[in-house]
């Protein structure tokens, strides 16, 4: 831990934003501009914010600080959770996530957050896209099945899950093959790794790349090549 760097810990819900800093001060914000504008009077150049990647809360908060020059990392959700959980285990608290974020701070070796390029938010966006519907296509098979085995299936609602299912897998694949596109772009030594030219292992294997992809760059893990599908 740096003596002269003043840390902050931030906890990001959808609404708002809970501060506490490395002098034990609690803060609360608003998530929008207004309540940026707000937080940054409260800091200076030797200021380091931490936040958890929350799916999007935590977006333009952290590109906001940049923009000002702020020391910002983003950290991986679950380091800090066994951080928390750790804590928690250890003494009775009442404590905020702010606070133990800040907490686990000054405790642990913090990575620069830099952003992510316009390239690594597509693929994020799309990834999550391609999770619902394929979440949304199970969900169409079983009841297909389930209707299937009924002894009179209505032939309207078979025929309306078919179109769902066509329809889904429509979607899929362009997006996949949007996917490829972005990959082969910046990445095309990663699927040449994960053997992705072979036909076989495409569909959820592209998800899988995409989402490595994203995850090695915003929280610096190993990319998972020893996965196979």
């Amino acid at each position: 831990m740096n003596k002269d760097i003043k840390y902050f810990g931030l906890d990001i819900s959808h609404l708002v934003f809970d501060v506490t800093d490395s002098d034990g001060n609690y803060y609360q914000f608003k998530n929008n501009l207004s309540g940026f504008k707000k937080f940054v009077k409260l800091l200076t150049s030797h200021s380091h914010c931490v936040m958890e990647a929350t799916g999007y809360y935590h977006y333009q908060l952290a590109y906001y600080l940049l923009e000002f020059g702020i020391k910002v990392s983003v950290e991986n959700p679950l380091s800090v959770k066994r951080f928390i959980q750790m804590k928690l285990s250890k003494i009775k608290t009442d404590k905020s996530d702010s606070k133990l974020i800040c907490e686990y701070a000054q405790q642990v070796e913090l990575k620069l957050w830099k952003g992510n390029t316009k390239d690594e938010i597509e693929c994020f966006q799309i990834t999550r896209a391609l999770a619902i519907y394929t979440k949304q296509s199970t969900m169409v098979k079983n009841k297909f099945h389930g209707e299937s085995v009924l002894g009179s299936p209505s032939k309207a609602v078979l025929r309306s899950l078919k179109r769902s299912l066509t329809h889904l897998k429509k979607e899929m694949k362009l997006l996949e093959d949007k996917l490829l596109v972005l990959l082969k772009k910046t990445h095309q030594d990663l699927l040449t790794r994960m053997n992705y030219l072979d036909p076989r292992v495409r569909g959820i294997k592209t998800i899988l790349v995409a989402w490595n992809v994203f995850s090695y760059n915003l929280f610096d893990f190993p990319v998972l090549e020893h996965i196979s599908v």
